[in-house]
């Protein structure tokens, strides 16, 4: 097979270092000349290597301190069960976001942005409502601890929400987040639907949640049912995915009466 190319040698060469710890979060990278005399290439050669590593997250350029390796962003687990914890009023304030970040109400913060929209036929889809059917519009930015980790842009009917305090942003953030909303809208949900997406993020999601390049995010789109009717749809939530990992679990408890579970489908009929 023929060699891998200089670049990439020293790409891999660099990264397996700072995986090892070689490179910590926080130290400082060899110049482009020293890694281009230790290795016998240009610097344009390193500079390509770096610019792979940098657009896959582990590496940034300061002005006046060279090339870091960047600090790995805490993880948090996302699972669908959270939404159980919100089922019935909580002791002290908490949504699922302080939930899932493990922080207080003090140390979450929460931009809001109120609008009407019409339904697009996207989201009339979702909500299997008309298309043009009158929507209350929000989109916010989470913060836990001073620090941008979520965006999502959610959609409840405006019949349902209008002169009540669910469309007023300085109700924001509401203890129980929309879960409480709906329940105190006397609509509590009965059942909660997510599909997730991935993708790059748009150039203002990168700059909002202050994203290192080449850095993918999670795509989350919500619906939130009440009985028969959907209450509220949830397009997107926009999460970092170099700050998450989502738990799902499946109970099987259920197996059919009659379920053949025996090899190549061989029932015993002695």
């Amino acid at each position: 097979m023929p060699e891998r190319p200089a670049y990439l040698r020293i790409a891999d060469t660099i990264r397996d270092q700072i995986r090892s710890g070689t490179y910590p979060p926080g130290s400082r990278l060899p110049t482009m000349r020293d890694l281009g005399d230790r290795y016998g290439v240009s610097e344009i050669v390193v500079r390509q290597a770096f610019a792979l590593l940098r657009g896959e997250g582990l590496i940034e350029s300061r002005r006046g301190a060279g090339t870091i390796v960047r600090h790995a962003p805490p993880v948090r687990r996302i699972a669908m069960d959270r939404y159980r914890t919100f089922t019935a009023p909580v002791a002290t304030p908490a949504t699922t976001f302080t939930h899932d970040q493990r922080i207080g109400w003090r140390e979450y913060r929460l931009d809001r942005e109120f609008t009407r929209a019409a339904a697009t036929p996207d989201l009339a889809a979702l909500f299997e409502l008309p298309v043009g059917t009158e929507l209350l519009r929000r989109r916010f930015v989470f913060y836990a601890r001073g620090d941008p980790q979520q965006i999502s842009v959610n959609y409840l009917p405006w019949d349902l929400v209008a002169e009540t305090p669910v469309s007023d942003p300085a109700r924001e953030p509401w203890p129980g987040g929309t879960l409480a909303q709906l329940a105190y809208l006397g609509h509590p949900p009965t059942r909660v639907e997510e599909s997730v997406g991935a993708r790059m993020p748009t150039p203002e999601e990168a700059e909002t949640l202050g994203m290192a390049a080449g850095v993918p995010v999670f795509t989350i789109t919500r619906r939130m049912i009440s009985r028969d009717r959907v209450m509220e749809v949830c397009r997107d939530i926009v999460i970092p995915a170099d700050r998450a990992v989502l738990d799902y679990a499946i109970d099987l408890d259920a197996r059919p009466a009659d379920l053949d579970t025996r090899p190549n489908g061989h029932r015993d009929t002695s």
